[in-house]
């Protein structure tokens, strides 16, 4: 079956720009394993179990594909099939780290994606005679710039997200468990144009100052604050991430107050995006919001982090990063504050950086939403 997935016009570049950034970063060749590196290069989801499957880049030339012939079918329903490829099948019995190493001169800088397990690892450094590097910094570099395909699913992804919270009246009611509200949403997230439920967050009360917290078997009280954090992917692979807060009833004016101040923050930081700006600056517009107000003891996580074909990838957005800003780039936008043992809150939107600013996928309302 065809997997769903970009142009193959969109993979070719992204192959062609991938070999320009390993010769810039002198590597001679890019091996990359089943992940979401190989699905941003070629748009395939094959996974990897004793048999080597590895797509190798060469800073120079046409790229190649090592692959057992027994999931040589699936990985040619992906855009190494339409854009002819050289694929390198092997059968058991057979050696598939010469074939990914044949052409790469012994001693090569080679780096590996970080998903290559280290039973491939090893065999091909023996072969290589020295260790690769990993190619993350190459890889991220260009996972971070997100195309324009990409940026519409992402769109489409924080449309499908918000739908969801947009139905919370229907699944968050008093009486109810968070794991029973946990499951509705998990339905609607499907229901809503999802392809799975990679997350399902629902902290009531004191499980809100949790910001990992999951769902149990606790029941919600009226007058109680409950943090929903939820996303997964849309076709061909791009997630969403939200997070938004509910009271269930009448919150008290203090908490009240305390999520309003929470809402300007997390607006701050939005404001703050732009060309430019490095992700310490995102960060600290948050924080400095919520120092001033006395909270910043209960902001005890990063601001953000990137998103596409994996739910958290660079650019992180953290204290001491320098990272700087570019058009393209998608993250969230989540700080909160956490009351241990009492209640918690997050607001939490996923937004692509543009030429003046940066664009919200998610529109929903930022403040304490009374059901």
């Amino acid at each position: 079956m065809t997997e769903q997935r970009f142009s193959s016009q969109v993979y070719a570049d992204r192959l062609t720009r991938a070999a320009a950034v390993a010769g810039e970063a002198q590597v001679e060749a890019l091996i990359v394993g089943p992940g979401p590196d190989l699905e941003y290069l070629t748009g395939s989801t094959a996974s990897t179990f004793e048999r080597l499957t590895a797509l190798v880049v060469p800073a120079s030339g046409a790229p190649w594909v090592v692959v057992p012939r027994l999931e040589l079918a699936a990985l040619r329903a992906s855009a190494v099939g339409e854009l002819g490829i050289d694929t390198r099948d092997w059968v058991d019995g057979e050696d598939p780290y010469a074939l990914a190493l044949d052409g790469i001169a012994t001693g090569a800088a080679v780096a590996v994606s970080d998903a290559l397990p280290a039973l491939h690892l090893i065999p091909l450094a023996d072969r290589l005679g020295s260790a690769p590097i990993l190619a993350t910094p190459v890889l991220s570099r260009l996972r971070m710039i997100k195309d324009p395909a990409e940026i519409d699913a992402l769109r489409r992804a924080g449309a499908a997200i918000d739908r969801v919270h947009a139905r919370m009246g229907e699944f968050l009611i008093a009486g109810r468990t968070e794991r029973q509200v946990a499951d509705d949403i998990t339905v609607a997230i499907l229901a809503e144009g999802h392809t799975e439920a990679a997350f399902v967050i629902v902290g009531s009360g004191p499980n809100g100052a949790d910001p990992h917290h999951e769902v149990s078997e606790r029941v919600i009280s009226s007058g109680e604050v409950v943090v929903i954090d939820i996303g997964g992917p849309v076709a061909p692979g791009y997630n969403s991430d939200s997070t938004r807060t509910y009271a269930v009833g009448a919150p008290s004016e203090d908490i009240a107050a305390q999520v309003a101040i929470l809402e300007r923050a997390q607006q701050a930081a939005v404001d703050a995006v732009r060309p430019g700006a490095r992700a310490h600056d995102i960060d600290a517009a948050a924080r400095d919001v919520l120092v001033d107000a006395g909270l910043g003891e209960q902001f005890i996580h990063r601001t953000g982090h990137g998103i596409g074909l994996s739910v958290h990838e660079e650019p992180y957005i953290v204290a001491g990063s320098d990272v700087t800003l570019e058009t393209g780039m998608a993250f969230s936008i989540e700080p909160g504050i956490y009351f241990a043992g009492k209640w918690g809150a997050r607001i939490e939107d996923i937004v692509v950086v543009t030429d003046n600013g940066c664009e919200p996928v998610n529109t929903r309302p930022h403040g304490l939403t009374t059901l």
